[in-house]
């Protein structure tokens, strides 16, 4: 009997095992099986889009890279416009190269998100591209530059522009192309020269420029041509310049306003009398043989800032910055269909030009604006200046003494101060053959890590997707939060703390979230690329005071999934509603929807 039940026993525990060892193989066949998130660009190797933005009616076309191990595999497509999904479709892999079009509704001024997946039995890859539907680049500039215009093949130009493309840059600045400030066309028996030396001395091709700019029109960007508003050579009355136009010094005339160049250059800047009407139908005269001979489609203009007590032949003082707007209109008058933009350097003369017939506000940052608060703050003023009807692009020079030297940019200025320009609603000027940390955009020391190229595209991506939330005629609206988690907010910037300021439109309050905590230096140029990484902080418990009903609460960050919207939690009860952020590194955008 005792044998018998050891029998059943050895029977029973047999049994029980077979069954362990048969769910654990199960268990680790499914795991597997499961796909598993790969790195980055591993599956999907590149998005792109045939242009920088698209009129309201126009298909867009995308391509993909992918190994051609995946070929016969499936991709899906899903169209965001901000948080909804408005459409979807399938593609099927059959070569290492996957194009598709997309028909986005008629609306104009929309920017949309769109999340490509490819899923084996094994992994699964996820990468986003943005698209701008705007038939007019002043809604949302998105603004680079050009520098370099020496004989150059059709293949690395295409290159240059494909890549800035990729980033949606929609305008170009095509920076000292030009022959003389005075006279930008070496004209030759009432023709173009083929080739010219700019003012540094540089060779520039007549052919380059071209080509740039018929290779930008195709990707639906603009162009423009840069020249100073009241800049002439040492000699400039060989070619007409009258010297009763000049500025000076002094009342006596004994002394000339200019700017020094180095010595090696062809000459320095004497200033001109931008008031004198003769010289501005003289300039813009000079401007109309530029647009005979080379389609560019406007003028990029800028100026040399406060220049202190200034006179004019006469000896009367004259206020550079009240010339401006007049200027402006002027020029308006005389090239209707012609783009205007115009450099306020460190704000100088930019509420008239506030009120001027320009597309958009630019402003060149200086050390007098050196902190994070101050590059929201002067957005903030364009914003007021021009009565919401201009977007901004501000020129901040990152990494500027480092830059000196041979080296890299530092990955965390670059991206915290692009948090902090793309939040307040503007733009950032840093894009070209190479990225900016001179006001001599030639000067190219510093080249960009794989790694920010990479994480630039997201912020990029973003700055385009929710670009209706960023840059849309948003009011600013106080906002009252606290958090019981690692760190508190701050409605300025500060060490050890989260920047946070919120923007309303409509049924939505837009809550930016930006992190100081481990910031190192408050200035953004970070001018000797000390800035320090932030840590990805996890959870961040949020409670805002709030009184009206909420619909719903999502977020979305060009550091988190590509920037893909990800729909939080909430719960409101007394006036306040409670939610929390699953991590924060450099920026994340919450919004909350209000019942209608």
């Amino acid at each position: 009997m005792l044998l018998k039940k050891k029998s059943i026993v050895i029977v029973l525990f047999s049994m029980i095992m077979l069954l362990i060892i048969t769910v654990v193989a199960m268990k680790s066949l499914f795991f597997q099986t499961k796909p598993q998130l790969v790195e980055e660009n591993k599956m999907i190797q590149s998005i792109t889009t045939d242009k920088a933005s698209y009129q309201p009616n126009e298909m867009i076309h995308f391509t993909t890279k992918i190994p051609a191990k995946y070929s016969d595999e499936m991709l899906e497509i899903t169209y965001f416009h901000l948080n909804d999904v408005i459409s979807k479709q399938k593609v099927k892999v059959e070569k290492n190269e996957v194009h598709w079009t997309w028909e986005p509704p008629e609306e104009d001024f929309k920017g949309y998100l769109v999340l490509v997946q490819l899923e084996t039995q094994t992994e699964l890859d996820q990468q986003t591209v943005a698209v701008d539907v705007s038939s007019d680049w002043s809604k949302f500039p998105r603004y680079g530059f050009l520098s370099k215009f020496h004989d150059m093949s059709n293949k690395d130009m295409e290159s240059v522009i494909s890549w800035l493309n990729r980033y949606h840059i929609n305008g170009l600045q095509f920076y000292d192309w030009h022959y003389k400030h005075h006279q930008p066309i070496n004209l030759e028996n009432n023709e173009s020269a083929v080739h010219w030396e700019d003012i540094a001395n540089r060779p520039t091709s007549l052919q380059t420029i071209k080509s740039y700019i018929e290779l930008a029109h195709k990707r639906n960007m603009k162009t423009m041509a840069y020249n100073l508003l009241y800049g002439a050579f040492a000699e400039a009355e060989k070619d007409g310049v009258k010297t009763e136009w000049r500025l000076f010094k002094d009342q006596q005339k004994n002394q000339h306003d200019y700017h020094p160049l180095p010595e090696e250059w062809k000459s320095d800047v004497f200033l001109v009398n931008p008031a004198n009407s003769e010289w501005q139908t003289y300039l813009i005269n000079q401007q109309k043989k530029v647009y005979e001979t080379l389609p560019f489609d406007g003028w990029h203009i800028d100026q040399l800032g406060p220049r202190g007590n200034v006179y004019d032949f006469n000896g009367k003082s004259v206020g550079l910055d009240e010339s401006f707007k007049p200027f402006m209109e002027h020029i308006k008058k005389e090239t209707p269909d012609k783009r205007i933009v115009m450099n306020a350097v460190s704000q100088y003369g930019q509420k008239q030009l506030g009120d001027s017939p320009v597309d958009f506000l630019y402003t060149e940052v200086w050390d007098q604006d050196k902190y994070y608060s101050d590059l929201k703050r002067m957005i903030d003023e364009n914003n007021h200046y021009s009565k919401g009807r201009y977007n901004t692009i501000l020129a901040a020079y990152m990494n500027y003494e480092f830059s000196s030297q041979p080296g890299k940019f530092n990955t965390p200025s670059i991206l915290l101060t692009n948090s902090v320009i793309f939040a307040s609603g503007g733009s950032h000027l840093e894009l070209g053959e190479h990225m900016l940390s001179k006001e001599y955009f030639p000067h190219d020391n510093l080249k960009m890590s794989k790694s920010l190229k990479s994480m630039l595209l997201h912020y990029y991506d973003f700055l385009v997707a929710y670009e209706n939330l960023l840059r849309d005629n948003l009011k600013e609206v106080p906002i009252t939060i606290a958090s019981s988690d690692w760190v508190h907010f701050s409605s300025q910037p500060e060490q050890g703390k989260i920047w946070s300021f919120a923007k309303q439109k409509a049924n939505k309050k837009v809550i930016h979230f930006i992190n100081f905590f481990d910031a190192t230096t408050l200035e953004w140029r970070d001018t000797n690329a000390n800035q320090a990484e932030p840590q990805n902080r996890k959870q961040l418990t949020v409670k805002l005071e709030e009184t009206k009903s909420i619909k719903k609460v999502w977020m979305a960050s060009p550091d988190k999934q590509n920037g893909v919207p990800i729909s939080l939690n909430f719960k409101q009860e007394n006036n306040k509603v409670i939610f929390a952020l699953p991590s924060l590194k450099y920026w994340d955008m919450v919004v909350v929807e209000y019942e209608q």
